[in-house]
């Protein structure tokens, strides 16, 4: 059952994942990305601690709005996406403070939003988020998100943008430099910060080798 996944929140995953977007054809934010940012949110909580069932709904409901990367309304899609999981949690009767929580871990947890978490909670949903754009996960999820978007692997004129700007809505090579490779600095918990640097290194050999081959 895929909400198996999702202990010990099974009953609530069920009553959530209507509400989530996880089918809307995009497989770099379908249901095996919830189920991976959740794995990454429990390993952070079971060291951090916080709020387990506000992690949970939060993490569920982080991307309700789906928004192409492409979009100019991409930088509200967190903004936009908590107001939705609100509305959600809302209409299932939880309490204003744990709506409210949600719904400030959601915002927060967008890497475009610049929004500095300011609750544990947040925090953890935004760590757990960022590991899944680093590391192999990562590495696939761009060139993915690349075919998507018609992007080319590379620019076989300047690989390295040596001698021009990156320019990752052209070349997927370049948002490792410009997003994938600055992520792992950022990380708000001791626990996040720790895999980080674990995906981090992956994606960096990753380049490295990618780069010898081409």
């Amino acid at each position: 059952m895929m909400t198996a996944a999702f202990a010990p929140f099974q009953d609530l995953a069920q009553t959530l994942l209507a509400d989530s977007y996880y089918a809307n054809g995009d497989g770099s934010h379908d249901i095996s990305h919830l189920q991976r940012v959740w794995k990454n949110a429990a390993a952070i909580h079971a060291e951090e601690g916080g709020d387990a069932e506000v992690l949970f709904a939060a993490t569920i409901l982080h991307d309700c709005v789906p928004i192409e990367k492409n979009s100019p309304l991409r930088p509200h899609a967190s903004r936009l996406s908590a107001e939705k999981a609100a509305e959600v949690l809302a209409s299932l009767e939880w309490p204003a403070a744990k709506i409210q929580a949600v719904a400030h871990a959601v915002e927060a947890h967008s890497f475009s939003a610049g929004l500095a978490p300011t609750t544990l909670e947040a925090k953890t949903l935004q760590d757990a988020d960022r590991l899944d754009a680093i590391g192999m996960v990562g590495v696939a999820r761009c060139f993915y998100v690349a075919g998507r978007m018609g992007t080319a692997l590379y620019d076989p004129t300047d690989p390295q943008a040596s001698s021009r700007p990156l320019d990752d809505t052209r070349y997927a090579l370049d948002h490792f430099r410009s997003k994938l490779l600055r992520l792992a600095t950022g990380f708000q918990t001791a626990a996040g910060a720790r895999l980080a640097r674990l995906r981090h290194d992956r994606l960096q050999r990753f380049l490295d080798e990618f780069t010898d081959e081409i």
